[in-house]
């Protein structure tokens, strides 16, 4: 992958996080805020988005966001509750695992390490790590092969 096409989905992720929270916290709908953000916010990322790519990470959490819950829960320790979790983080990690199960073009490992820098750019502290922890332990079941892995039973994909 070109360095620009790179730095065009980074951006998109970023702003697809961003954008998750904004609709956690308004209650507003994916089409709304994905036209906020291409007419008023792309241009406060670090390189222009690819906006096919935004649309389509804002576009599919929502409509698989039980689906993507179920998945990052399972990965929890049993004393956490996605609840629980930084609504940030929450944001980070339901991107994340929607690529994972929906984005296979593109490699669970580079998911991974692109979700946890995008952790990097909110926190300073451990929550790139947890991000790490979560995305591997949800890749490895969702995208075993990947890894060398037994593909686990009643492991679906939306």
């Amino acid at each position: 992958m070109s360095e620009g096409r790179a730095d065009a989905r980074h951006a998109s992720r970023l702003g697809a996080v961003q954008a998750l929270y904004q609709m956690e916290m308004s209650g507003s709908g994916a089409e709304e805020v994905a036209q906020e953000f291409a007419e008023h916010r792309f241009a406060e990322l670090p390189a222009a988005p690819d906006e096919e790519f935004f649309a389509a990470i804002v576009n599919g959490v929502p409509q698989h966001q039980v689906e993507i819950d179920r998945a990052i829960v399972a990965s929890l320790s049993e004393k956490w509750r996605l609840e629980r979790v930084d609504s940030i983080l929450r944001a980070i990690l339901r991107c994340g695992v929607f690529e994972l199960v929906a984005r296979r073009d593109v490699p669970a490992k580079v998911i991974i390490d692109e979700y946890v820098a995008v952790s990097g750019a909110f926190f300073g502290g451990d929550e790139p790590g947890f991000v790490n922890g979560a995305l591997d332990t949800i890749a490895k079941r969702k995208r075993a092969a990947e890894f060398g892995l037994p593909i686990p039973e009643g492991e679906l994909d939306f």
